[in-house]
């Protein structure tokens, strides 16, 4: 990947791309699955997102083969989507990139005040 690919987002727009054309193969409670996965992992991504490229394409691919076998999305992801996501995050209340600003300025605005 080039430098500029990297300061504009395009390798992670083509990313995307393919991961809709893949999305788009599976059956539509798959598709709303995708589609609640990913409201749920965007709050615990770094500043650009790239983090989470990895995690997706692993829950994409295990979508992929859960619908080849015929599974059920209850049987692969549970009850608890959100729960699951966290999971993927890290743990149970993993910090989002909010968090992570939120204790830097804290941190900063300790160390301006001197104490």
């Amino acid at each position: 990947m080039n430098f500029w690919d990297k300061i504009t987002g395009n390798d992670m727009k083509n990313e995307f791309k393919a991961f809709e054309e893949r999305v788009q193969k599976l059956p539509a409670d798959y598709q709303a699955s995708w589609k609640e996965i990913n409201g749920h992992l965007w709050p615990h991504s770094n500043f650009s997102g790239r983090n989470l490229m990895p995690i997706l394409d692993g829950v994409l691919g295990l979508l992929e083969e859960s619908a080849a076998e015929g599974q059920r999305i209850q049987e692969v992801l549970g009850d608890d989507i959100k729960g699951f996501c966290s999971a993927l995050a890290g743990e149970k209340g993993a910090k989002s990139y909010r968090d992570k600003w939120r204790e830097q300025l804290n941190n900063n605005v300790v160390k301006k005040l001197g104490k």
